[in-house]
């Protein structure tokens, strides 16, 4: 423990030297820490209910050089293994920009899956579907994106959009396959994205082979569609199609997840959300949403601010409930049958390093 917190501190200590005092740079610290109770079929999951810390993060972001930014987020909440530091670090990157609208990545990313729930940061998640809770996200590679965006003189006053094509290690190297026990490490996953802004509608498209054996690959094409209702009210829907070897493209492995968010007023955001998680196939290429699967989730939540300043000045209090019912294939999956879920807590976040602020001030 001693070593991984000193590991820790010469890290960040670099990559905080890295930064001229002339370019922007920031040091965040989030936590979130909820009270919770679960119900199974009536009776109170005690293992999984009670006072308990969700997340610790430190986030470092800056500029050196003319071209060149990095990013890195430490989970200190979250236990590395002996054999690598890196297993509690969400991401740590190198971007360069060779051109207007060209950026170049290398070294632990988000796996380049497309849909809002999945895209979202896990801190501002509270209840998900069974995708979710079961899929690695973050891992090591090399990706190449274009944006039609504010620094592309391709952009058009309503319409932007990003592509990017990633290359990265498997979400399931190294993991254990849940039908036969045995684990490879030496897996990849080739991902293109898309997303997009027009207007009301925004997307996070992507079309994914993700190998999960030795040349053997599950495909995703998934649809993350956001549309707004105006300023205060935005409907976000993701559909996620799965297959591989041996089973019709469509419909035998899915999911869908549906949200509908309401914002009163500035620090008030009140939401609904519904997940559909089916896998009717039997050929052992999905290792988050097992065979057998047919699992709904519904629930509905609610955030509070205590201030009106950006979002990572703020303390927030939120309160959600959901309930699911159906099959998991997965006998350890996070959805059960009759399963009721409460809880309500606090999150925190705050700058202590922010250079770009501070030269506006």
């Amino acid at each position: 423990m001693k070593r991984y917190c000193l590991a820790c501190v010469v890290l960040m200590a670099c990559i905080s030297s890295l930064a001229q005092e002339k370019d922007p740079m920031l040091l965040r610290i989030e936590a979130r820490g909820d009270y919770g109770r679960e119900y199974v079929d009536g009776e109170t999951d005690r293992e999984a209910s009670g006072f308990k810390g969700k997340y610790l993060n430190v986030i470092f972001k800056g500029e050196f050089a003319e071209k060149f930014s990095y990013a890195y987020r430490q989970r200190l909440n979250k236990a590395a293994f002996s054999s690598s530091f890196f297993d509690a670090t969400d991401w740590l990157y190198l971007d360069y920009r060779p051109i207007p609208g060209m950026t170049l990545s290398a070294g632990k990313q988000v796996v380049g899956i497309g849909g809002y729930e999945y895209d979202r940061v896990p801190i501002d998640l509270y209840f998900c579907s069974e995708y979710w809770n079961n899929i690695a996200c973050y891992q090591w590679g090399v990706s190449v994106a274009y944006d039609f965006g504010a620094d592309n003189p391709l952009r058009t006053a309503k319409r932007s959009d990003r592509l990017l094509f990633q290359v990265c290690q498997s979400p399931f190297s190294g993991a254990r396959n849940p039908y036969t026990g045995a684990s490879i490490s030496d897996l990849y996953a080739y991902n293109l994205m898309w997303y997009g802004s027009h207007g009301v509608w925004s997307t996070i498209w992507s079309a994914n082979m993700i190998e999960y054996g030795a040349g053997r690959f599950i495909g995703y094409l998934s649809l993350g569609n956001e549309l707004r209702l105006g300023r205060q009210a935005w409907l976000q829907f993701d559909f996620m199609n799965r297959a591989g070897r041996g089973q019709r493209w469509f419909f035998d492995d899915f999911s869908v997840i549906g949200e509908l968010n309401w914002m009163p007023c500035q620090q008030l955001r009140v939401y609904g959300k519904a997940s559909y998680d089916k896998n009717t196939t039997t050929n052992g290429a999905d290792f988050c949403v097992h065979g057998g699967t047919d699992m709904t989730r519904v629930g509905c939540g609610l955030e509070l601010w205590s201030l009106k300043d950006e979002w990572h000045e703020r303390v927030r209090l939120h309160a959600n409930y959901s309930y699911s019912w159906g099959v998991n294939g997965n006998p350890n999956g996070a959805l059960r049958d009759r399963g009721q879920w409460f809880n309500i807590g606090l999150t925190c976040r705050f700058d202590a390093i922010n250079r770009k602020k501070a030269a506006t001030e």
